[in-house]
């Protein structure tokens, strides 16, 4: 059952469980962040199996694009009906068949299809591995967040070293393009492009390139197995119960909520992406570096961003996901400003693009952090936030690419940088406002309470008001026995004053009372005759 795997997660062996998912988790992002890169330095490989000129199979990245936009949505909607981890080691077999498949298609629609299955099972892993990392740690999820996307990026970086081991030591190819993206697809067209006048690689390049493919499969093949027992052990960290007890903790603006973050992950992917595509092109045409001196700036870019995706590991468990999205954000206005304006200071390039690079690096997993304090992420939710960063990345360099062709003069990439850096620097401020304002809830709560105050404020005047008109009758009560026995001692001194032989010190001291009482055994005539006697003398 889909709720086995939480109630396991919080007995005795729950911390070993749920560590052995971030494990998991953290494989298979090793193998997508394979699987994505892997295309680049292989590409005119495959163009060559295909029968075709690189330049004439640009193709199979729209497919694999729409792939990966369809399983992240259909991912969403399954993730929530389904078991987790059975859903995720399905998907990843999807990624060994297609990855198998590749080295032997020689059809350019058969390898577009193969290329969309792909993406597809790539879309299901990125939108349920980040549900399912919060899920299982819940508030604690930063650190496992980042150190999931450190795991991507650490397998765009070997997938391209991979490549070129399998291609025994070929021509060099550019390793930065593998790191382009923290969560989906990577555009290579200006790779493609270039290698478009590359001639087809030789036979023998032709059967070895076909190991990468076959060595990132089976890795991946283990990690599904892996996942495979996962589930067989009942894990799945989505206790039902849970997620309906989630449901009050749904925010007030949930769905604008998500709307805006689905909005700040496309810009913000979108100028990570445009940046570590055309950065090599603008050092050598605007700030007319050598190609080494290029390909270096370029490194420093996704050198910076690598290392601190690392640390952001250990900083996520002393800094909350807000301090670490402002702290980003910050640095990315002061770098994306310097890149924008004061770029053709030599230094400033260098320093901007360090800095530009490091800012990226943790906004992605920390958005999902952040959020999920403030509502319930589940797979359609998280589903949006894939499919936003999706798009950014295929629309903003697209549109980058496009401008910087109509105007050549103009650093279209640096002021790109500076515009989506002044949106997500406006977004968050808005979405951070939405998230915190009061629940109907809460403020239903706030009403009670001031009530309930009201009505023991009042309770305590009218306590207080009963025990002043309580000392007050006391009182009243004691000025009417003094009136009381001053009229009696008036009486009774008149009294005495007509008997004569009793002073008044005498009466005095006998009962106050008008009518003496009756002691028991005497009858009126005998106390008649007391009297009498008493008179007598």
């Amino acid at each position: 059952a889909a709720g086995g795997g939480w109630r396991c997660g919080r007995g005795a062996d729950g911390s070993a469980l749920r560590w052995c998912i971030t494990g998991a988790l953290c494989a298979s992002f090793l193998g997508l962040g394979m699987s994505i890169a892997v295309l680049g330095p292989t590409f005119p490989n495959l163009a060559a199996n295909v029968r075709k000129n690189v330049s004439d199979i640009y193709y199979i990245f729209v497919g694999r694009s729409l792939g990966y936009l369809g399983g992240s949505v259909v991912g969403g909607v399954l993730f929530d009906c389904m078991n987790a981890t059975l859903l995720l080691a399905l998907s990843m077999l999807g990624t060994t068949a297609g990855l198998y498949a590749i080295p032997w298609c020689k059809e350019s629609l058969l390898l577009t299809i193969l290329m969309s299955v792909i993406g597809g099972s790539m879309g299901i892993l990125d939108t349920g591995g980040n549900v399912l990392a919060l899920n299982t740690w819940g508030s604690e999820a930063g650190p496992h967040l980042q150190a999931l996307h450190f795991s991507f990026a650490a397998g765009a970086f070997l997938a391209p070293i991979l490549a070129k081991l399998a291609l025994g030591g070929s021509e060099s190819e550019e390793l930065a393009g593998a790191e382009k993206t923290n969560q989906s697809v990577l555009k290579s067209v200006p790779t493609a492009s270039a290698a478009s006048s590359t001639p087809a690689p030789k036979d023998h390049q032709d059967e070895e390139f076909l190991w990468s493919y076959i060595i990132i499969g089976t890795y991946i093949l283990f990690t599904a197995i892996f996942f495979f027992v996962l589930y067989s052990k009942g894990s799945s960290a989505r206790d039902k119960s849970k997620a309906s007890a989630q449901k009050g903790r749904l925010a007030k603006y949930h769905w604008p909520l998500v709307g805006l973050l689905f909005l700040f992950f496309l810009f913000y992917v979108g100028a990570e992406v445009t940046y570590g595509s055309y950065v090599f092109t603008y050092a050598m045409i605007f700030a007319e570096m050598t190609e080494s001196e290029a390909a270096a700036l370029n490194s420093v870019f996704w050198g910076t961003f690598a290392v601190c995706r690392g640390a952001a590991i250990f900083g996520a468990a002393f800094l909350s996901p807000s301090t670490m999205i402002v702290m980003s954000l910050l640095c990315s206005a002061a770098s994306s400003s310097a890149l924008a304006f004061f770029a053709h200071y030599r230094a400033l390039l260098w320093v901007g693009t360090a800095v530009y690079g490091a800012s990226m690096a943790t906004v992605f997993p920390s958005g999902i952090s952040w959020i999920e304090q403030y509502t319930v992420v589940e797979g359609k939710s998280a589903s949006l936030f894939v499919v936003g960063g999706a798009l950014g990345e295929m629309c903003i360099p697209a549109a980058v690419g496009y401008l910087q062709g109509r105007f050549h003069h103009v650093p279209v990439i640096t002021y790109a940088a500076f515009a989506t850096s002044l949106m997500t620097v406006l977004l968050f401020p808005v979405m951070y406002k939405l998230a915190n304002a009061p629940q109907e809830n809460d403020l239903k709560e706030v009403s009670d309470s001031e009530t309930r105050e009201a009505l023991l404020s009042n309770s305590r005047l009218t306590e207080e008001e009963e025990d002043e008109e309580d000392v007050r009758e006391w009182n009243d009560a004691d000025f009417e026995v003094i009136e009381m026995n001053d009229k009696l001692k008036n009486s009774l001194t008149d009294i005495s004053s007509r008997i004569p032989g009793d002073s008044p010190a005498e009466v005095s001291l006998q009962p106050h009372l008008d009518n003496p009482p009756v002691v028991a055994g005497d009858s009126p005539g005998r106390q008649n005759g007391n009297v009498d006697w008493e008179k007598s003398e």
